[in-house]
């Protein structure tokens, strides 16, 4: 299997299909950004290839812009200036670590679609979830900073930071399952008797929940920068699908890595966890409890259950691309290869509510 950390870690020279005038860019970011100065350097990162971005450096500073893809897209897809205004709002009102933003461009013009950059931040970025490279006793204070931080995030008052309209209050789970399933059938590429069973029983089985927070979407491992030598989380990364909804649906998917085997989206599910120093699931999930002053979280299988299905589904579109003859690489296959696995996952999650009754 290729290592993801050479596949998408570090720069590249700027994809043909991404150019732009770097020109007007350096002539916007000298009116827009306070002591911008120095001639601008750009080079694109290999990984954030849903909105393209790139490194710059300039007068001894280093910034990084993330873009709009070009060419025609969906309305609601690539916010980047959403991504702007979670991050402007968490940076200046709470103690949840990103970067500092500086200007967020809506005119096409300058470049060819909207962007917005922000602070370089310097750190590690960590891919596999076992943490072989550490030693034993280094790894579970890298757990305890991830559980710490979507802890911090789940606690913020979007209210009282100005992220009111960043989202619907209320029937998050019911209107991700409802979109999730539609894209999964209009992608469907093989039957899969457990999908099927999971658009049926999931919509009729969503927990009561009344909480509304500022929910990441994709919090896991490998969207943190780590302190460079510490266990200490000094950005969370790639915000693209952030918006208000259920904190315990937002938890629950980085805690499903513990009921999934390695190889199949990030697993750890059947490794020796005391062996490895790592926390064990109801350890992380109490610790988590006491942070955000819960007493426990009811459902939990249900919420392992839907974020299992959700991957399933996002895996499944996909599959339709490579079908389509869009995403034809190896990587992409692979991740086609999963779809069955975490379906079958899914639905063992499922049966266990069902025998909880």
């Amino acid at each position: 299997m290729s290592d993801p950390s050479s596949m998408f870690s570090g720069t590249k020279e700027v994809d043909e299909r991404f150019q732009f005038d770097e020109g007007a860019l350096a002539a916007y970011l000298k009116e827009n950004i306070d002591g911008f100065s120095g001639d601008l350097q750009v080079r694109q990162f290999k990984g954030g290839q849903s909105n393209p971005t790139y490194a710059l450096r300039a007068g001894g500073r280093e910034f990084v812009l993330r873009r709009k893809p070009p060419g025609k897209l969906l309305p609601s897809a690539h916010a980047v200036d959403r991504e702007y205004k979670v991050l402007t709002a968490l940076g200046a009102h709470s103690d949840v670590p990103v970067a500092k933003t500086w200007c967020l461009c809506e005119d096409e013009s300058v470049i060819g679609t909207i962007f917005y950059v922000m602070d370089l931040v310097e750190g590690r970025v960590i891919w596999d979830q076992s943490l072989e490279h550490l030693d034993r006793s280094e790894r579970a204070p890298y757990y305890d900073a991830m559980n710490d931080v979507i802890a911090r995030l789940h606690s913020v008052d979007y209210k009282a930071v100005g992220l009111e309209d960043f989202g619907r209050p209320g029937n998050y789970v019911l209107r991700q399952v409802s979109r999730w399933s539609k894209q999964y059938k209009l992608s469907e590429t093989d039957t899969i008797p457990e999908m099927d069973r999971l658009m049926e029983w999931l919509p009729e089985n969503v927990p009561d929940s009344d909480s509304t927070t500022v929910v990441h979407g994709d919090y896991r491992l490998d969207n943190l920068m780590f302190h460079p030598t510490e266990p200490r989380i000094v950005a969370v990364l790639d915000w693209e699908i952030s918006t208000l909804g259920d904190p315990l649906a937002d938890f629950a998917y980085h805690v499903m890595s513990w009921r999934l085997p390695p190889g199949l989206f990030r697993g750890i599910g059947g490794l020796d966890l005391e062996a490895l120093g790592i926390p064990t699931e109801e350890a992380y999930v109490e610790a988590y409890c006491k942070r955000t002053g819960r007493d426990g979280i009811g459902n939990w299988d249900y919420y392992l259950a839907y974020n299992m299905f959700r991957i399933a589904a996002i895996l499944q579109g996909i599959a339709g691309r490579v079908r389509d003859g869009t995403a034809a690489s190896d990587h992409a296959k692979g991740q086609v290869a999963r779809i069955r696995p975490l379906a079958e996952f899914a639905w063992a999650q499922a049966e266990k509510v069902m025998k909880a009754g």
